[in-house]
C-alpha cells in the first residue's frame, strides 16, 4: 500500500495509472499490478498540510521582510464547549508556529446577540486584524447566521459569509475565501492527481460547514455531483457509481467496503469515537468510511486520523494569508 505526499502529475480514475505517485517534485515508480490486485494509494494529510503551512510560513516572512504588517487571525469563542475550546487553541498554535499574530477573544455561553456582534464588528474595523474565525456551533440562542454578515468579506477566512457561499453557487463569480475543510478535501485530490474534471463525484452529506460547499467546489471544477442526505433512496448504488466520494455524514464506517467503486477517490472527512477494548483510552478515531474494507477497493483514500483533518487548519492559515495580502498588496 503506497502513500501519496505530493503530486505534480495527473492521474486518471478510469484506466487508472497508479504507477507514477508524486513526492515533493519527484516521481518514484510502483509495482505495476492489475487493478483488481492492487490496494488504495493512501493520501497523507499530514505531509500535504505541512508543506502548506511552510509555505504559508515562508510567504509570511517575506511580506514582514517587505515592512509590510504582519498577518493576524482574530478568534472568537462563545461559551465552553471543550471541543471548540480545542479547535480554537490548535488553530491559535498554528498561527504561532507560522509568523501570524493570534487575538483570542472568549465570551462567556449567555453573550447577547449585541454583544457578539459589536465584538466582531470591532474586529472588522482592527487593521491589525485580516481574518476572524467565529468558531461554530454557537450557542443556541444566538442568529449564527447575523454574526457571520458581520463578518467584513475580506476578512472571512473561515468562508461562510453568505456573500462568498452566494459566489461559490454561481458560475464565475469567484469567492474571497472558500470554507477550509471543503477546500482541504480538494486540495487533496488536487495534490493526489485525481482528475476531478467529467469525473462522477457523490458527496455524502449536505451540512453548510463541509457537504454543501464542497458539493459547489465539485461543480465548479466540473465534476458531474450528486448530494446524498438521510433521504437519498439506493444509498449504496448511488455511491457506487462515484468516481471521487467525499464522505461527511458523522456515522462511523457507515461506507462499506462494497459501496466503493474500484479505483475511486475517497476522502474521508468523518471524526468519529468508536469503542476499542484495545485502546489505552478505551476508544479510537475511525471515519465515516470502513478504511479496512475500503482500501483494498479504492484507487486513493484518506485515513483517519491523519488526512482531512490537518488540512483544515492548514487551509485556515492559507486563507490569513491570503486575507492579509488582499489587505496590504
Amino acid at each position: 500500500m503506497g502513500i501519496i505526499c505530493l503530486s505534480e502529475g495527473v492521474g486518471f480514475l478510469n484506466g487508472v495509472d497508479r504507477r507514477k505517485l508524486g513526492v515533493g517534485n519527484e516521481l518514484r515508480t510502483e509495482n505495476y499490478q492489475k487493478e483488481s490486485e492492487m490496494t488504495a494509494q493512501i493520501i497523507d494529510g499530514k505531509l500535504i498540510a505541512q508543506k502548506v503551512r511552510e509555505e504559508v510560513a515562508a510567504e509570511v516572512k517575506k511580506m514582514v521582510e517587505a515592512g509590510k504588517p504582519r498577518p493576524g487571525l482574530a478568534t472568537v469563542l462563545v461559551g465552553d464547549r471543550v471541543d471548540s475550546a480545542t479547535y480554537v487553541r490548535s488553530k491559535q498554535k498554528a498561527c504561532a508556529e507560522l509568523g501570524i499574530e493570534s487575538y483570542g477573544h472568549h465570551l462567556p455561553a449567555d453573550a447577547s446577540q449585541q454583544e457578539v456582534e459589536d465584538l466582531v464588528k470591532r474586529l472588522s474595523d482592527d487593521p491589525k486584524v485580516n481574518g476572524i474565525l467565529v468558531q461554530l456551533p454557537l450557542p443556541s440562542h444566538l442568529n449564527e447566521e447575523r454574526v457571520l454578515q458581520t463578518i467584513a468579506l475580506e476578512k472571512d477566512v473561515d468562508g461562510f459569509h453568505p456573500v462568498n457561499i452566494g459566489r461559490l453557487a454561481q458560475k464565475g463569480r469567484e469567492p474571497l475565501f472558500v470554507p477550509c475543510t471543503p477546500y482541504g478535501c480538494i486540495y487533496l485530490l488536487e495534490q493526489a492527481g485525481v482528475q476531478i474534471e467529467g469525473a462522477n463525484a457523490v458527496v455524502l452529506g449536505r451540512s453548510n460547514i463541509v457537504g454543501m460547499p464542497a458539493a459547489l467546489l465539485l461543480i465548479g471544477k466540473n465534476a458531474t455531483t450528486t448530494v446524498c442526505h438521510s433521504r437519498t433512496r439506493d444509498l449504496p448504488d448511488v455511491v457506487r457509481q462515484a468516481d471521487i466520494l467525499i464522505a461527511a455524514i458523522g456515522k462511523a464506517e457507515m461506507v462499506r467496503g462494497s459501496w466503493i467503486k474500484p479505483g475511486a477517490a475517497v476522502i474521508d472527512v468523518g471524526i468519529n469515537s468508536k469503542e476499542d477494548p484495545n485502546s489505552p483510552k478505551g476508544y479510537r478515531l475511525v471515519g465515516d468510511v470502513n478504511f479496512e474494507e475500503a482500501k483494498e477497493v479504492a484507487g486513493w483514500i484518506t485515513p483517519v486520523p491523519g488526512g482531512v483533518g490537518p488540512m483544515t487548519i492548514a487551509m485556515l492559515m492559507k486563507n490569513t494569508l491570503r486575507a492579509a495580502q488582499i489587505q496590504n498588496p
